[in-house]
């Protein structure tokens, strides 16, 4: 674990892997809302947590190596069901990546349980983690200049839902008419940080 103050009022932490920055989050979260940790902000990215509008940074990074920090619980709470057609363009391409055929696709990824690791790129959009490091996929080599809202993509170790139409490179599996951001909801975003997902094939309850 890696801290660096930012400005006067922030801490950067750095970990050794998504798996930890979540594990961070998680009981940095649970530390403010029991109260022992006053902080306005916490932001979690790939492999970092931003803390910010801390009163005394430096004395919390003296602190913070000797957390334990508890692995997380995948049944802490509620799962977001995202109901989807695995209908995307992509679909034989990541089936060829996988080694599988295109039928399995679908199963294998909505076998996965997800959990949000961070947010980011568009509002509502979320980089989920769950499944398996050998389904990783690499971004397409000619990324497109319009992916439909709604469009279930994958690249790298995450998968995500594009919030609203935008260029991008992702393999794109499937849709789903889930609304991921929406200003007159509370919250607006579907998804956040810490989240745990499950995508639900459609016509299956």
């Amino acid at each position: 674990m890696k801290t660096r103050t930012v400005g006067a009022r922030a801490l950067l932490v750095e970990v050794s892997s998504g798996e930890a920055a979540q594990a961070l989050h998680a009981e940095l979260v649970r530390r403010r809302a029991e109260g022992s940790l006053s902080v306005r902000e916490i932001v979690p990215a790939a492999r970092t947590v931003l803390l910010d509008g801390l009163d005394d940074p430096a004395r919390l990074a003296e602190r913070l190596p000797g957390w334990k920090i508890p692995p997380l619980d995948a049944r802490a709470d509620d799962a977001v069901e995202i109901p989807v057609r695995y209908d995307g363009p992509d679909l034989a391409d990541v089936a060829a990546l996988w080694g599988v055929a295109v039928e399995d696709v679908p199963q294998i990824h909505a076998a996965a349980e997800f959990r949000v690791a961070f947010c980011g790129f568009a509002p509502g959009f979320g980089y989920l983690t769950g499944l398996p490091a050998r389904y990783d996929v690499p971004r397409r080599a000619t990324p497109r200049t319009a992916v439909p809202a709604g469009s279930v993509a994958l690249a790298g170790p995450y998968t995500g839902v594009y919030p609203r139409s935008s260029p991008g490179g992702w393999q794109l599996i499937g849709t789903t008419d889930a609304v991921l951001w929406d200003h007159a909801r509370v919250p607006a975003a579907l998804l956040a940080p810490g989240a745990r997902v499950r995508f639900v094939p459609a016509g299956r309850s």
